[in-house]
């Protein structure tokens, strides 16, 4: 064949056959966009805090940080005791301990809920509403003074009928008192409880749309957080997975599904000895909530461990090798952010996170830099392991386990090609997105 020539390729079906079958296809094609949008890009949290809204306070987030480090120096003081308690390698133990100080030095919280459920309680009207707007006043000022965590919000009562009407006018107070006080902050996150039935899911998002349209925000503004804490959340009475009929009600706004250990646990009748994110009644829970998630941009959260690092060393140091742990077991299982109840479980949880991803970073990163310079070598990824590789460099990147300098340098990329490989449009994966 000569050059310039091309050969005309023989084919059997008119044209009219694709044009057809693309027709009927149409409705299908828009509902993968509105079902299965995938990740939103943004940075998730490795852990959400709840502290009660009568104990929330302006310098909340620096003191534990500070209730940390101090743990730390009792406790661990230094890379080698840390190391053995949790069974580090050596080559983690100064890396992680350095870091996971770090952290705590600089950003001890990443994700901080105000609580009006059970870690509140009920309370006088008038009470609530004052420690309402006390957390809407004192979240805009963290903002507003660089304090805040990246995410924070508030924990409302559920939409159950004993607890709705205080509920919602709790939501509406926090909410009034931020717009008031100069706007919605962007790192703003609001949980709704104790979710049984889709209906309770459009309830809030009726309520979302109100308060919208009441101040003249923008449609869809505000998002929210389903936790799962009730069996009938997972499986309905006629046998369907009742938190993937969730996820469609929230029509878009659904940023999360947060699974509650100790409430679901003792809705299946688990003893509470037994009561754990690791026993075969959560995971069960947490893989059908996996599955249900899985593209739609909602994602799945870890529960959380009431066994506190406190009292005697010995005492800490069990707590501490469960929580750790607990940490790298949901990791493993692809739930990227848990629930911490204490101070004393920063240490923890950011070693395990920081672990995590440096113990992977040099295998990870030699698979995505062949992958991305199309050489050869012993594993054959596709570009679907490619996202998974670059998600794993970007959740180390925005926790701070990994620097943007030491990934570049591993892997030839910048974070706008992690990025590009991360989120690749619907239908446009291809052998390398450089």
């Amino acid at each position: 064949m000569g050059q310039g020539r091309q050969e005309k390729v023989a084919t059997s079906l008119a044209g009219a056959v694709s044009e057809e079958i693309s027709a009927s296809l149409a409705p299908v094609d828009t509902e993968l966009e509105r079902c299965y949008p995938g990740d939103p890009g943004s940075r998730q949290p490795v852990h959400t805090v709840y502290v009660p809204g009568d104990v929330f306070a302006a310098d909340t987030i620096r003191s534990w940080g500070d209730q940390a480090l101090a743990a730390l120096d009792e406790h661990a003081p230094g890379a080698p005791s840390f190391a053995a308690v949790l069974n580090l390698a050596d080559d983690l133990a100064e890396p992680v301990y350095s870091r996971v100080r770090a952290k705590l030095e600089r950003e001890p919280i990443e994700d901080l809920r105000v609580d009006f459920e059970d870690g509140y309680g009920p309370r006088p009207d008038a009470e609530e509403d004052e420690t309402a707007a006390r957390a809407a006043r004192l979240i805009a000022e963290a903002y507003e003074n660089g304090t805040a965590a990246p995410c924070m919000g508030i924990r409302m009562k559920c939409m159950e009928a004993p607890v709705r009407d205080r509920g919602i006018r709790t939501l509406d107070v926090f909410l009034t008192g931020l717009i008031e006080a100069g706007g919605l902050p962007d790192g703003l996150v609001l949980t709704l409880p104790k979710v049984t039935y889709p209906e309770q899911v459009t309830a809030m998002v009726r309520l979302l749309e109100a308060f919208e349209k009441a101040r003249g925000l923008e449609p869809g503004r505000i998002g929210f957080e389903i936790q799962i804490e009730t069996s009938q959340s997972i499986l309905a009475t006629d046998g369907t997975a009742t938190v993937a009929r969730m996820i469609q009600a929230a029509e878009g706004r659904a940023t999360g599904l947060h699974y509650g250990t100790f409430d679901y646990s003792a809705c299946l009748g688990v003893s509470a000895a037994y009561q754990a994110s690791d026993h075969p009644a959560a995971d069960h829970a947490k893989a059908i909530m996996q599955v249900a998630a899985a593209g739609t941009g909602v994602r799945v959260s870890d529960g959380s461990t009431n066994v506190l690092p406190v009292g005697p060393t010995e005492q800490v140091h069990d707590a501490w090798r469960l929580h750790y742990g607990l940490t790298r077991r949901a990791l493993a299982r692809a739930y990227y952010q848990g629930w911490d109840m204490h101070p004393c479980h920063l240490p923890t949880r950011y070693a395990a996170v920081f672990a995590f991803y440096r113990e992977g970073f040099a295998q990870a990163a030699a698979r995505l830099a062949r992958y991305a310079n199309r050489s050869a070598g012993a594993i054959m990824d596709e570009p679907a392991t490619a996202k998974a590789l670059s998600g794993y460099l970007l959740r180390g990147l925005d926790c701070g386990a990994l620097d943007l300098d030491e990934v570049t340098g591993a892997t030839g990329l910048t974070r706008a090609d992690l990025e590009g490989f991360a989120a690749p449009r619907r239908g446009e994966l291809t052998v390398s997105g450089r």
